[in-house]
This record gives structure tokens, C-alpha cells and sequence, in this order.
């Protein structure tokens, strides 16, 4: 376990480097830059100032060695500062990241939940299989701001029982009154890769010879299901959670532009569309980093389970 660690964490690291050169690669390469903004919102700076803004913040260098400057600077932990929003990066990125994981480790529960009871009705009662099927069709298609949309009339505006977006200033336990409709939204959307992941992968696992022969030495089928055939079937759950842990982070732009929650998904798009390019890069790294060290632990998880994955 420690070489797989020590080889993951290693691959992590070169993974991070190559991505951080293609998306400041990308990103200098777009057109125009935060001088031909500040030129474009202030006709009084002359070309002059233009040349000697860009000689100040290095926009003058070649690519390559803006790269190198900016890849020092943010390995000693200095990450720049935010252009658009005229604040440090770092204390922009922090409460959008806490804003995120609390969305997206709310949905992935919930998610997770209702998808894998879904699967294990429709592995133990293979008539309730059309019904878990639809569900999960339904959920899967469903656009998600169209969803989002609807619980908002139907329990912010029709209703009155939750606020329709936003987030609680005083945090706490107001704070949870704003996560049950983007959580939900978020959840329904995603829960069908579990539902149907955990339902393959049980019903397989219900018709091997040692689940049979459990089964005869008198195991109730609840039993069978939780504390034989789950574990087992576990693997493959636990890679499609791992996943959906790096696309939300950053994907879930829609619904946090719905719900007004200021996350990661709704900074990326600010940042890249503003030219930002620290907070854009820090932003996407920060990402990167978190879809891979999720999948490091689905890794470790899938090994727990599974004594046959600790030797390869």
C-alpha cells in the first residue's frame, strides 16, 4: 500500500506540472491580455503605459519563461493576485472550495444513497428492474436547470420552505437551509450511474456459486445483499463516485449560477472569461488536484474491499 501511495502521489505530481503548462500555455495564447483591458476601460493610458505595465508584471517575456516564474512563485505558495476580483487568490479560492465540497459532498451522499438502494431493489426483486431503469432514465435526462428551476417554484416560491438560492452570512446551521434544493438538483442528476452501476454489478455477484452456497446455509437475502454480495460489488461504485467528485468540483456551474452560490464552477468561468489567468490556473490546478487524489482514495477504498487488488 505504501509503494502505491508513494507511485500514485508521484504520478500526481508530474500529471499537475504537464497540466499547468498546457493551461498556461492555452491561456497565454488567448487573445488580448490584462493590459489591453485596462487599456480598453481607460482611454486616457497611452502606449507608453501600456509597455511599461506589461515590463512590470513581466507580460513582456516569452511565454516559456512567464511559465517558469509563475510555476516558482506558486511553488513557494505564493499564488498571485486576482485581477478581476482585486483580492488575493488565496482568499478567494478558499471559501468558493469550502462553498463547493460542502455542495458536492451533500449531493454524492444522497446521490450515492438513493442510487445503490435503488440498485439493490432492482438486483434482489428483478421485477422492480423497469421501475429502478425509468427512475434512473429519468433522472439522467432531466436537464439540470430545468430541475433546478422547478424545485424552486414548487418549494421556495409556492411553498415557502426554503430559500430559493443563495448563502446564510451567518453560516452554521442557517447555512444548511440553502443546500437542500441545489443538493437535490445535483442528486437526482447523478444518481442513475449508481443505480445502474450497483444494480449490474449486484445481480452478477447474486448468481455466484459462493453466494448461492451461502444462500442454502440459510442467509436471508437483506444478508446476502449487505454483507456478502455489496463489498464485492463496491469496486466499480466507488471509481463512478470518484469521478463524479472531480466533475462536480468544477462542472457545477449551472446549478451554482442557479441557486447564486459562489463555487468553483461559477469562478472558472469568471476567471477564464475575465483573462485572470492566476485565479484561472490556480482554480483549474485546484481542481485537477482534487479529481485525482478522489480517485487515489476510490484506489485505496477498492483494495479494502478487494484482498485480490492489494497485490497488483
Amino acid at each position: 500500500m505504501t509503494r502505491l501511495l508513494a507511485s500514485r502521489l508521484l504520478q500526481v505530481a508530474i500529471t499537475l506540472a504537464i497540466l499547468s503548462f498546457a493551461m498556461f500555455l492555452l491561456i497565454g495564447l488567448m487573445p488580448g491580455d490584462p493590459i489591453d483591458l485596462a487599456i480598453a476601460g481607460d482611454p486616457r493610458l497611452t502606449a507608453e503605459d501600456a509597455a511599461r505595465l506589461r515590463a512590470l508584471h513581466g507580460l513582456d517575456q516569452p511565454l516559456l519563461a512567464r511559465y517558469v516564474a509563475w510555476a516558482t512563485a506558486l511553488l513557494r505558495g505564493e499564488f498571485g493576485f486576482s485581477r478581476l476580483f482585486a483580492q488575493p487568490v488565496a482568499s478567494i479560492i478558499g471559501p468558493a472550495l469550502l462553498s463547493t465540497l460542502a455542495l458536492l459532498g451533500a449531493a454524492l451522499l444522497v446521490a450515492a444513497a438513493i442510487g445503490l438502494a435503488l440498485g439493490m431493489i432492482a438486483a434482489a426483486r428483478p421485477r422492480a428492474a423497469p421501475f429502478v431503469d425509468a427512475i434512473a432514465i429519468l433522472g439522467q435526462s432531466a436537464p439540470t436547470f430545468w430541475l433546478g428551476i422547478l424545485l424552486i417554484i414548487l418549494f421556495a416560491v409556492t411553498l415557502g420552505w426554503l430559500p430559493a438560492g443563495g448563502t446564510s452570512e451567518t453560516g452554521g446551521l442557517d447555512a444548511a437551509r440553502f443546500l437542500p434544493l441545489p443538493v437535490a438538483t445535483l442528486a437526482i442528476a447523478n444518481l442513475a450511474a449508481y443505480a445502474r452501476h450497483s444494480a449490474a454489478a449486484l445481480s452478477h455477484t447474486l448468481r455466484e456459486p459462493w453466494v448461492t452456497a451461502a444462500r442454502a446455509r440459510g442467509n436471508g437475502e437483506a444478508r446476502l445483499l449487505l454483507r456478502h454480495a455489496f463489498p464485492n460489488a463496491a469496486v466499480p461504485i466507488l471509481q463512478v463516485a470518484a469521478l463524479d467528485a472531480g466533475a462536480l468540483v468544477g462542472g457545477a456551474l449551472i446549478t451554482e449560477t442557479l441557486f447564486a452560490r459562489p463555487g468553483m464552477g461559477k469562478l472558472i468561468y469568471d476567471a477564464v472569461m475575465g483573462n485572470d489567468t492566476n485565479l484561472a490556473l490556480v482554480a483549474l490546478l485546484l481542481v485537477a488536484l482534487v479529481t485525482m487524489l478522489a480517485t487515489l482514495a476510490a484506489d485505496v477504498a477498492q483494495r479494502a474491499l478487494d484482498p485480490r487488488l492489494r497485490d497488483s
